[in-house]
Parts: structure tokens; C-alpha cells; sequence
């Protein structure tokens, strides 16, 4: 299954199930996101040619992370531009999300691993800007 968080018709998340299958290659994000993701089910033999990627001048204007939950439990909660929250959502062992819009925080519901990928290089104190979370009684988890 592939979950997708919108809001104000901007696509601020994508999870993608630990349950999810295709037949094929699928890609989940438009191709203007500067973070791809993707899933592949190729069968035994299958090859990818051997392969070198062209340098390419990219203009990155906001931090995009894909997360795999390797195990545990954890909760994102997400918010607007504004620091305002919106809703929140489970993440379980195998599932994946990309983060793409918009603000997001996490609890850790149970000991968890979680295995993130991200545009670098890092900025230190200027990649972003946090703030206070959502209270546990505002909690809208869906």
C-alpha cells in the first residue's frame, strides 16, 4: 500500500508499506522532486547494465529525507510551513517515507532503527529550524 499526504494540493509525504508489491519498477515521486524513490521487483537474473551517472548541475532549494523504519514503531506528525499541525501517521518495521514538504517530527513508540537518506552536504544550524510539538491531546493519527 502507498499512503500520500497532501495538503493545500502539495504532496508533503509518501509511505510506502512494507506490504507494498508490484509486477515491476514504480516510481512514487514527480520527476521534479530532488529526492527520487522508487521500488523495483526484478526476478532472479535479471541485470542492470553496469552504469556511471553524468554530472549534472542540480539546484536543491529544500532538504528532502527518505526513511526506512529497519525496525520498531514510530509516529510522524505532520505540519504546515507554519509550524502547524496537520496530522500524524504510524510507521512500522519495513515501511518506508519520504519527506518532502512541509514540517514532520517523530516519536519513537517503541525502540526503533531508522535508516535516513538525504541531500547533503549537511548546513548545519541553517537546514532547518525547529520548533515546539504537538501536544499528545491535539494528536490527530490517521
Amino acid at each position: 500500500m502507498v499512503e500520500h499526504i497532501i495538503y493545500n494540493d502539495k504532496l508533503f509525504s509518501i509511505i510506502i508499506r512494507t506490504n507494498y508489491r508490484s509486477n515491476s519498477i514504480e516510481f512514487f515521486t514527480p520527476d521534479d522532486f530532488s529526492q527520487q524513490l522508487a521500488y523495483m521487483n526484478r526476478a532472479k537474473d535479471y541485470v542492470i547494465p553496469p552504469h556511471v551517472h553524468n554530472e549534472v548541475q542540480r539546484d536543491v532549494h529544500f532538504t528532502q529525507e527518505v526513511l526506512v523504519i529497519k525496525s520498531g514503531k514510530v509516529r510522524v506528525d505532520y505540519y504546515d510551513d507554519n509550524r502547524k499541525y496537520l496530522e500524524s501517521r504510524v510507521l512500522y518495521q519495513g515501511d518506508v517515507v519520504l519527506l518532502a514538504y512541509g514540517g514532520h517530527g517523530f516519536e519513537m513508540l517503541e525502540d526503533s532503527e531508522i535508516i535516513e537518506v538525504k541531500q547533503g552536504p549537511y548546513a548545519g544550524e541553517m537546514d532547518k529550524v525547529r520548533f515546539e510539538p504537538v501536544t499528545k491531546d491535539k494528536l490527530k493519527v490517521k
